[in-house]
C-alpha cells in the first residue's frame, strides 16, 4: 500500500524544468544587471559629461586665488601711513606637512631664521587648524626664494610665493593709531567663511585703523590658472585674472606732525592729541611707548611680545582712547566757564592764604603761602585751588558737571575706532547710583579741582581745548570723507569765551604756571592750562619720586594762536611727576606745526641724549631683552586678540585706581615749575585753622 504524501518520483524531465527555471531567473537577474550598468555608464557619458570632465580637468588643472593687496592708508596730504611693498615670502600649510618638525629646521638653515623664531613657528604649527597657512620668513631676498623654490618636491607643504606685504614707513609712531595685519583665525575663518581667508600669505586688519576699515581696504583676489603634472608640478600658466587693489583711506592726521609727536614724547609715557579747531580734524593721535606695527604683520615673536607684555609702561596699550586719567587743573577753566554761567562776578575775589576749611577737613592749595586776593582770572593763571574750593561751594557740583560734559568729558565722540574709553565726570546722581551714597561737600572740593571721581582720556581734554578756544561745539573727525559737524552751534557768550581765553594765555605768556612753554615767536602766542593729578595716597608717594607707577600724572591743555585760535591740543604724561613734564612737549610739538626747521632742531638734540630716535630705541631695547634672558621667554597667547583684550581690561582697572583715594585727603605738591612762577605778595595774616582729623587739598598745577 502506497504512503500517502510520498514525494513523486525524481525523473529526467522533472530535472530538466527545474534547470530551466533556476536558469531563467539567474538569466534575469544578470541582465538586468548589464541594463542597470548599460543605463549608469549612458548617464555618465551623456548627462554628467561635463562634470566628470571638468573634475579630469581639475586633477591636470589648478585653481589659485592671488591674494589683493590692501588699500593704502593716507595722511591728509596724500603720503602712506601704511602702503605695500613687494615682498617673497615662504609659508606652511601644516596639513599638508609630512614631517613638520624637520621640515622647519631644513627652512630654518635655509633661511638662517634664529632659534627662537624656529621655535615659534613649531609652537604655532602645534596649535593650527587645517589648512590655515604659518608665516615661515616674509622680506626675503632672491636668492633665499629660489633656494626653497628648488626644492619644493622635496618640501611638501611649503608654500614659496612672490606678492605684497604690509608696510609702515614710521613704524612704532603710528601703531596705535593704524594697528597691524596678521593672517586670520580660525575663529575670524568661522564668522567670515571666505576662502581668501586660508589664501597662504594673506593677511586682514586686526587693529586700528586696519581692522575698522578692512572691507574697504581688502580689494577684489585675482586667480591663476596653472597646468601641473599629477605631482604637482607646474607645466605651464593657463590663464591670470589681476587681483583689484583695495580702496586707499584718508586720514585728517598730518604724517609729519604725527611722528613728531610721538618721537617728542621721548622716553615719558603719555600721549599727545592735535585737533583745527576750525573743521575738527585730528591732526595728531600720539601713544608712546608704542610696539613697531610691522614687527606684528610679520608674525612677532615670543621675545618681542614678552617684552611689550613686561613693560610697566604698557606698549601695548592706546593711551589717546583707552586712557584714562583725573584731569588736574586742567578743569578749572571749564569750572570757570561754569561760574559764569551762574553769574558769578570774574572779579569778585576770594582770599587764598594756603588753604579753606570745608567741613572737618582742611582743604590745602598747591601754593602754601597763598596767593593773596585771587579773582577768576588769576585763579586760573596762577591755578590757585582755594578760589575754587570757595566758588564751587557757592554754585553747586551740578552747574560744573553739566559744563564739564559740554566741552566734552565724559562724552564718546562717533570716530571710526575699534572703542574709547568715556571716563566719568561725576555728580551727586551718579555717586548714588554707583556707590549708594549721598555726595558731600568734599566731593565738591575735589572734583572741581579735576580728582576725586574725575576721570578724563586726552582725546577728550584736546576737545575741551578747542571748545573753550572756540566757543563751538567742536566734534572732532578721523577721515577726511566725513563732514565736519557741530560748527554751526555756540555754546558759550562770546564775553565768557573771551575772558577765560586771555587767562589761559597768562598761563603761559604772563604770570602763570607754564612760562617754559611760550612758543619762541613773538607773533604767534600759545594759551593752555597745567595740570598735575595725584594718583596714590601720601603714604605710598610724595608724587615726585620713588616707584614709577605712583608718581603724579602731568597734563597740559592748549591751542594756538590764541587770539584767534586753529590748533588745540593736549598732552598728558603718565607718571611724570607734574606739569611740568607735559607742557614742554606741547611747546615744542606746536613750534614744529608752525616752523618744521625749527621743531626738529630742539627734536634731534633730544633724541642724541635719548638714545636715537623711538624706532632705534625699540630695537635697541629688544636687542638687550632678548640677550638678558637668552631667549627662553613664555610664548605668546595663542591669538593677537588675547593680547588687545589683556591689555584692555588692564587700562580698565588701571582707571579705577583713583577711586581708591577718592574719599582720602589729596596733599598738595610744590609748584613744579618755580622758576616760572610769579613772585606774590604774602598773605595777610589769618588765624589758623584749628586742626583737623585728616588735611586735603589739591597737587600742583
Amino acid at each position: 500500500m502506497s504512503r500517502i504524501g510520498a514525494r513523486p518520483p525524481v525523473t529526467a524531465t522533472r530535472l530538466q524544468d527545474a534547470f530551466d527555471r533556476r536558469s531563467f531567473v539567474v538569466g534575469s537577474i544578470m541582465g538586468g544587471i548589464g541594463v542597470l550598468l548599460a543605463s549608469r555608464m549612458t548617464y555618465l557619458a551623456v548627462f554628467e559629461n561635463e562634470k566628470y570632465r571638468t573634475e579630469a580637468e581639475s586633477n591636470r588643472v589648478n585653481l589659485t586665488l592671488i591674494p589683493p593687496r590692501r588699500g593704502w592708508i593716507l595722511d591728509r596730504n596724500g603720503a602712506p601711513l601704511a602702503s605695500n611693498r613687494a615682498d617673497f615670502r615662504v609659508d606652511v600649510i601644516p596639513e599638508r606637512l609630512a614631517d613638520p618638525a624637520r621640515t622647519i629646521d631644513e627652512l630654518g638653515a635655509l633661511l638662517s631664521l634664529r632659534p627662537d623664531r624656529i621655535a615659534d613657528i613649531k609652537a604655532k604649527i602645534e596649535t593650527a587648524r587645517g589648512f590655515q597657512p604659518i608665516e615661515v620668513a616674509s622680506g626675503l631676498a632672491y636668492d633665499q626664494f629660489a633656494a626653497i623654490s628648488v626644492r619644493l618636491p622635496d618640501l611638501p607643504g611649503v608654500v614659496p610665493q612672490r606678492g605684497f606685504s604690509r608696510f609702515y614707513p614710521t613704524g612704532p609712531s603710528v601703531g596705535h593709531l593704524i594697528g597691524y595685519v596678521g593672517p586670520a583665525s580660525a575663529e575670524e575663518y568661522e564668522l567670515d567663511r571666505n576662502p581668501l581667508l586660508i589664501t597662504p600669505g594673506y593677511k586682514i586688519g586686526k587693529d586700528g585703523m586696519e581692522k575698522q576699515f578692512e572691507q574697504t581696504l581688502r580689494g577684489v583676489p585675482g586667480a591663476r590658472r596653472v597646468e601641473v603634472t599629477a605631482s604637482g608640478r607646474i607645466v605651464r600658466d593657463l590663464e591670470t585674472r589681476e587681483d583689484v587693489q583695495g580702496q586707499p583711506i584718508k586720514l585728517t592726521i598730518d604724517g609729519p606732525l604725527q611722528d613728531y609727536a610721538a618721537r617728542r614724547i621721548g622716553l615719558e609715557s603719555g600721549s599727545d592729541v592735535v585737533m583745527d579747531c576750525r573743521t575738527g580734524d585730528l591732526l595728531c593721535m600720539a601713544s608712546m611707548p608704542s610696539f613697531d606695527p610691522n614687527s606684528f604683520s610679520d608674525g612677532i615673536g615670543s621675545v618681542e611680545y614678552a617684552m611689550l607684555r613686561d613693560d610697566e609702561r604698557v606698549p601695548l596699550r592706546n593711551k589717546v582712547l583707552k586712557g584714562l586719567y583725573p584731569p588736574g587743573s586742567t578743569v578749572k577753566p571749564m569750572v570757570s566757564m561754569a561760574l559764569l554761567k551762574q553769574g558769578v562776578d570774574p572779579e569778585e575775589t576770594v582770599f587764598c592764604g594756603g588753604g579753606l576749611r570745608v567741613g572737618n577737613r582742611v582743604f590745602r592749595c598747591w601754593n602754601r603761602r597763598g596767593h593773596g586776593q585771587v579773582n577768576m582770572a588769576k585763579a586760573i593763571y596762577q591755578s590757585c585751588d582755594v578760589y575754587y574750593y570757595a566758588m564751587a561751594q557757592r554754585v553747586g557740583m551740578d552747574p560744573i558737571a553739566e559744563m564739564n560734559r559740554r566741552c566734552g568729558l565724559g562724552e564718546e565722540f562717533p570716530l571710526p575706532v575699534t572703542s574709547q574709553f568715556y571716563g566719568t565726570v561725576p555728580d551727586p546722581a551718579w555717586k548714588m547710583r554707583k556707590f549708594g551714597r549721598e555726595w558731600a561737600a568734599f566731593d565738591t572740593v575735589n572734583a572741581t579741582i579735576g580728582q576725586g571721581y574725575m576721570l578724563a582720556s586726552p582725546l577728550q581734554l584736546a576737545v575741551s581745548a578747542a571748545r573753550l578756544a572756540t566757543g563751538r561745539h567742536v566734534m572732532p573727525r578721523l577721515t577726511l570723507d566725513t563732514k565736519p559737524k557741530g560748527f554751526e552751534d555756540v555754546d558759550f557768550p562770546a564775553d565768557h569765551v573771551s575772558y577765560v581765553r586771555q587767562a589761559m594765555s597768562d598761563v603761559v605768556n604772563g604770570p602763570g604756571t607754564a612760562g617754559r612753554g611760550r612758543l619762541p615767536f613773538d607773533d604767534i602766542l600759545m594759551a593752555g592750562k597745567t595740570g598735575t593729578a595725584q594718583v596714590v595716597s601720601l603714604n605710598k608717594s610724595d608724587g615726585k619720586s620713588g616707584p614709577w607707577k605712583y608718581r603724579d600724572h602731568g597734563l597740559f591743555i592748549f591751542f594756538a594762536p590764541f587770539d584767534n585760535p586753529v590748533y588745540a591740543g593736549a598732552v598728558v604724561i603718565e607718571h611724570g611727576g607734574g606739569s611740568g613734564a607735559a607742557y614742554p612737549i606741547a611747546r615744542d610739538v606746536m613750534t614744529f606745526l608752525f616752523d618744521p626747521a625749527k621743531g626738529m632742531e630742539a627734536l634731534r638734540a633730544l633724541e642724541a641724549q635719548w638714545g636715537g630716535n623711538a624706532q632705534q630705541r625699540l630695537a635697541a631695547k629688544y636687542a638687550a631683552y632678548a640677550e638678558a634672558r637668552g631667549e627662553k621667554v613664555t610664548l605668546p597667547p595663542r591669538r593677537d586678540e588675547e593680547i588687545f583684550d589683556r591689555v584692555e581690561a588692564e587700562a580698565r582697572a588701571a582707571a579705577s585706581q583713583p577711586e581708591e583715594i577718592a574719599d582720602q585727603a589729596v596733599t598738595p605738591r610744590p609748584e613744579a615749575n618755580p622758576a616760572s612762577a610769579p613772585q606774590v605778595d604774602p598773605p595777610a595774616p589769618a588765624p589758623s585753622p584749628a586742626p583737623a582729623p585728616a588735611s586735603a587739598g589739591a597737587p600742583q598745577p
